[in-house]
């Protein structure tokens, strides 16, 4: 009887389980199928793989490159919040790459909606305390 009472609990796991794994591949064929059909609606999915590939190959900074220090983590930090305390920016804006070298320099990095974004955003940065010097490689958005 116990022989009985393992092998149906095992059997039973075993068949849930086959189950589920059909159901997850079903999902995914959705979530492909949705995602195939809104970059047609659009036109074209969006793609950053060129600028992704020239991050990778190019001697810039990333945010791999930030400093540990805590010094170089406020001024990072105040920077960021300047810019989300603007209303006025941007989503793009705000989320710009922020990078703090060790000995306090800042480089900006992203793109931006506008001339007047670019350069307000290196004017916030200049304005915190042990900031030593701004690098902008902020980019203007194309229309």
């Amino acid at each position: 009887m116990n022989g009985r009472t393992i092998l149906s609990v095992t059997i039973v796991p075993i068949g849930v389980l086959a189950g589920a794994c059909d159901r997850s591949v079903d999902q995914d064929a959705t979530t492909k199928a949705r995602v195939a059909s809104a970059g047609s609606a659009v036109g074209t999915q969006p793609d950053n793989t060129a600028r992704n590939r020239m991050d990778r190959d190019s001697e810039a900074k990333s945010p791999i490159d930030q400093s540990n220090s805590s010094a170089d983590i406020k001024i990072t930090a105040d920077i960021r919040r300047a810019i989300m305390d603007d209303k006025a920016m941007s989503t793009n804006s705000q989320n710009c790459k922020i990078i703090t070298d060790k000995s306090g320099v800042v480089t900006l990095r992203g793109p931006v909606d506008s001339q007047a974004e670019k350069d307000s955003i290196e004017s916030k940065a200049k304005a915190i305390a042990g900031v030593s010097r701004v690098v902008n490689e902020l980019e203007v958005k194309q229309n």
